[in-house]
């Protein structure tokens, strides 16, 4: 904010703590050059329409963009912005967390501390599986699912992955490619990493989840839409799978009452992939740098558009 004050533009800040509603961002863009938005913003053809010929540029605080229409912003010539790299390493940590707080049973543990329900030491009180020594799976070994390999390598775990073709990163991390079906049969640990599009929608289901091992724990710090969450109340309820740690979830909130966030074998977290203070800060940072470039007529430093509008 500070940066953007310092520039010579008129700037119109949301000042409130949630997403500003539709009908409100599509009445406050009118007339604007250009947006500096969040995930939680909407940004669809009916938006560029009521912003008007003036609107240059759109530069999202977030590596994903499932939530602009990228191909109606190309069609109107507008670059749109977004911050790859920077949270590789903050989700990568997080993914480690999810890992360990899931299978040893941190959360769970922690509460019964709390509601008095630790009277003493148990042999079998709170045990889970172990991460050293397992099979993990990662699904989509992008710039994150080798951040999360790397760490891996002090668990000695066998790496497996699945990618749409193999990947080169598979090599530095000693990780070995495999069909969906058989990362799924294989693995103690799924994690998901991979984006939210149409061939990923709901690419962990029913079916998947009867494929996964009896035990087996599913990570997702990619986006909620990857899992059928009706699926996996039931994977979690029956014991077909052991525990889920989730990032992200459909909505984002997930109300209170979710039957989810009522069960003892699941840690959801409120979308902090990318919470550390150095993450968050470089991300607003390439945030502005993409915004300023594209009111100056510049090719954004990071942009998602065809290459024409790069």
């Amino acid at each position: 904010m500070q940066r953007l004050e310092a520039a010579p533009i008129a700037l119109d800040v949301w000042p409130h703590p949630t997403p500003p509603p539709y009908p409100i961002l599509t009445e406050r863009v009118r007339g604007c050059q250009g947006l500096l938005c969040l995930l939680t913003d909407r940004i669809d053809a009916a938006l560029l329409s009521a912003a008007g010929p003036d609107l240059a540029v759109v530069s999202q605080m977030a590596v994903g963009v499932d939530n602009i229409d990228v191909a109606a912003c190309t069609a109107s010539g507008i670059p749109v912005g977004h911050t790859p790299g920077v949270l590789s390493e903050a989700t990568a940590d997080l993914t480690l967390a999810l890992m360990l707080a899931t299978a040893r049973r941190l959360i769970e543990a922690a509460a019964d501390v709390k509601a008095g329900r630790w009277r003493t030491w148990d042999p079998m009180g709170w045990v889970g599986p172990d991460l050293y020594g397992a099979t993990v799976g990662i699904v989509g070994l992008g710039r994150i699912g080798a951040a999360v390999a790397r760490r891996l390598q002090g668990f000695d775990v066998e790496l497996l992955y699945h990618n749409p073709r193999p990947s080169a990163r598979a090599a530095r991390v000693n990780a070995t490619w495999v069909d969906l079906e058989t990362l799924l049969g294989r693995s103690d640990f799924v994690t998901l990493h991979c984006p939210s599009t149409a061939a990923t929608h709901h690419l962990i289901a029913a079916a998947a989840f009867r494929r996964m091992k009896p035990g087996a724990i599913l990570i997702n710090t990619a986006r909620g839409s990857v899992v059928d969450q009706d699926a996996l109340l039931g994977a979690l309820r029956s014991g077909q799978i052991a525990a889920a740690g989730l990032d992200v979830t459909t909505p984002e909130p997930l109300p209170p009452e979710h039957p989810l966030l009522a069960l003892t074998n699941v840690v959801v977290l409120p979308h902090i992939g990318s919470a550390s203070l150095s993450a968050r800060l470089r991300m607003a940072d390439i945030a502005v740098d993409n915004l300023l470039a594209g009111l100056q007529g510049r090719p954004l430093f990071h942009c998602v558009n065809p290459d024409e509008l790069q």
